[in-house]
């Protein structure tokens, strides 16, 4: 079962990418927070990550404010 914070990165970007269905969203324990890994489409990098990093920065901005709003850190690693 993903968690809240797996499930909020997984809708971000599908709404991003122009292949939704490849999207993959796997969380795994860092050695005191949770990691969260995001893969999509060799041609959506791009869409995701955004004009010098700043898509990429805003995701996990929003992925820092709901692991504070639930007590924890979380962070996000996007992987090709």
């Amino acid at each position: 079962m993903p968690s809240p914070l797996a499930d909020l990165v997984h809708v971000v970007a599908r709404a991003l990418v122009d292949h939704p269905e490849r999207v993959i969203v796997r969380e795994t324990e860092g050695d005191r927070h949770p990691r969260i890994e995001l893969q999509v489409a060799r041609e959506d990098i791009g869409k995701v990550i955004g004009k010098d990093g700043r898509t990429a920065q805003s995701i996990r901005t929003l992925l820092q404010a709901a692991a504070n709003k639930a007590g924890k850190r979380a962070f996000l690693d996007i992987v090709d």
